[in-house]
């Protein structure tokens, strides 16, 4: 015969709710690191492609072709369109085979490489004086001097504030002509090659990016930066925006392309996710905000 003493109903009653809290604890947990660290605020710093898509003086720019607007003879709507464009234009990536032999080519750069801590460098009030300025040295160590470290893995975003004139070419690209002539009459800024040795070089960089149509500035015609960038397999995003919606660092840049096999460039869809300490996640481009939109 067990014999239970008074305090045995107390004890087991005890050990039961220690047992529940923990479960509940273990449960937060888990949550926990199914969840994100933090909800994000969501940049889109690529242009929409239309009829006034920025391309460069020699392309044609960007055709859509509807095939199909309207109810069928079934009774529902369909809508198919076919379009034709560049590469190189919009908002795009370089691959590194773009000046680069050898180099990756869009389909194969590392994922990787295409997502990892955002900095962004305002280079607004120098080129604002001089249309054909070309980014320096100095202008990153200023950067540093005032921020902190560019870590490896990074991607730099230099903002010129350029994209306040899209899509105006003359005061975007500096000329409205057409034609290998025209290239001649560009006048954009872009990052020096030297700053662009130095960023692969000295800070091992995965990306660099801009609010301009090159990575070279627009009077180049060796395309230096280019070169450099690409001999190291560190492809460049050019025709960005929203660049200024940016903080000078603590955010994150995922840049996808359309994968295309064998491909020198391609459009771009990228993005900066901000912490967002309300907790809210929003768009700033314009658009809903991320899951407000109805099916």
């Amino acid at each position: 015969m067990i014999t239970r003493t008074p305090g045995w109903r107390a004890s087991r009653l005890l050990h039961l709710l220690v047992f529940v809290l923990l479960l509940v604890l273990g449960l937060a947990a888990c949550q926990r690191a199914r969840a994100p660290d933090a909800p994000a605020e969501i940049v889109d710093l690529s242009h929409a492609y239309a009829a006034d898509t920025i391309y460069w003086p020699t392309e044609a720019g960007f055709q859509l072709e509807v095939v199909s607007a309207g109810p069928t003879d079934a009774g529902y709507y369909y809508a198919a369109n076919r379009f034709r464009s560049a590469e190189h234009g919009g908002t795009h990536i370089d691959a590194p085979i773009h000046f680069a032999k050898g180099r990756w080519t869009v389909d194969e750069i590392p994922l990787e490489r295409l997502r990892g801590p955002g900095v962004r460098i305002d280079v607004r009030t120098a080129c604002e004086t001089d249309r054909d300025h070309q980014i320096p040295v100095a202008a990153l160590e200023a950067w540093e001097a005032a921020h902190g470290r560019i870590e490896r893995g990074s991607i730099v975003l230099l903002d010129t504030g350029f994209a306040r004139h899209w899509p105006d070419r003359v005061r975007y690209l500096g000329t409205d002509a057409r034609g290998p002539e025209a290239v001649a009459a560009l006048h954009f800024p872009g990052l020096h090659p030297e700053a662009a040795r130095w960023l692969v070089e000295e800070r091992e960089i995965h990306a660099v990016g801009l609010d301009t149509a090159s990575i070279d500035y627009g009077r180049s015609t060796g395309f230096e930066t280019h070169r450099a960038l690409f001999a190291a397999n560190v492809p460049a995003f050019e025709n960005l925006t929203n660049l200024s919606a940016l903080p000078a660092r603590g955010f994150e840049v995922i840049a996808l392309p359309m994968k295309i096999a064998g491909g020198s460039g391609a459009p771009l869809r990228a993005i900066a996710l901000l912490p967002a300490p309300d907790g809210a996640r929003t768009r700033r481009d314009g658009g809903d905000p991320v899951g407000s939109r109805q099916p």
